[in-house]
């Protein structure tokens, strides 16, 4: 229990520790999305006419977009507020979970070492999800030129789409714990990736089973939010729905790794108050 929602009970219990490293990539994620084309997409889905072009799909989906230099700009914005904030991130909630309190002190001696590992998986993170969406759009679009009746159309489109996410997601798993193995163990790049894998084996489905859950609930607002209200309070939701997976993704990292690797964690055992 504590891989699938422990990180969720973390976070609603200690937001206001870790919300600030969420701000930015936010307000980067807000602005990157094409508006325009996710209601596009979700009016004809749900009207009776599933089948759009490849092009809209893939705006819908990808981080990037490529319908302007200013939402690429953004994506770009996305990739390095994400790298750096997330690096700070985990430093101080793997503190926190190591030693039972929350304080900065020391915490960001870690960020040298952590910044350029985060940064180098956000952006292969980045390059994987991008791939996804140009296979998902090129099969979503399939779909809608070769089906030519509706029904069929909505039926392969959802079994399409979430066979896709858990492939997406169970790739994911291959790096998911590498940074916090890397933070607590001090192995080298290769030898963490190595023994985080080991790790990640034993709750794999899991951890699928508990990113799963919290994308599908993110798309059900977003989507329902994108259908009914307009541009900028739609952005607004978007920024609070991705604050909170961001958030939840990045802790589960240390979670599920305590977890695995089977060491106590003292922001629950708070074994530092007996001592004292």
């Amino acid at each position: 229990m504590r891989v699938l929602f422990g990180s969720w009970r973390y976070l609603f219990k200690n937001i206001w520790y870790v919300l600030c490293y969420a701000i930015m990539p936010g307000i980067f994620f807000a602005l990157s999305l094409d508006f325009k084309s996710i209601r596009s997409f979700l009016d004809a889905f749900f009207t009776g006419t599933p089948s759009v072009s490849f092009l809209q799909i893939f705006r819908v989906f990808s981080i990037i977009g490529f319908n302007s230099w200013l939402n690429a700009l953004y994506a770009v914005g996305l990739l390095l507020s994400i790298a750096l904030f997330s690096s700070i991130m985990l430093s101080l909630v793997e503190k926190h979970m190591r030693i039972g309190k929350r304080t900065s002190s020391g915490a960001f001696r870690q960020f040298p070492n952590i910044f350029l590992s985060s940064l180098f998986m956000t952006v292969l993170y980045a390059v994987i999800y991008e791939v996804w969406c140009v296979v998902l759009a090129a099969i979503g679009y399939a779909f809608g030129s070769i089906i030519k009746v509706a029904v069929g159309v909505y039926c392969a489109w959802v079994a399409c789409f979430l066979l896709f996410l858990i492939v997406l997601l169970y790739i994911v798993t291959v790096f998911y714990l590498w940074l916090p193995c890397m933070q607590i163990t001090g192995f080298s790049p290769y030898e963490a990736l190595r023994y985080s894998y080991q790790l990640v084996i034993k709750v794999r489905w899991k951890m699928v089973f508990s990113m799963l859950i919290s994308i599908l609930a993110y798309l059900v607002v977003i989507s329902a939010t994108a259908m009914f209200i307009p541009h900028l309070p739609f952005m607004l939701v978007a920024f609070i729905a991705f604050v909170l997976l961001y958030l939840n993704f990045c802790i589960r990292m240390e979670t599920a790794y305590f977890e695995a690797d089977k060491i106590d964690r003292e922001d629950l055992i708070r074994s530092y108050r007996r001592l004292g």
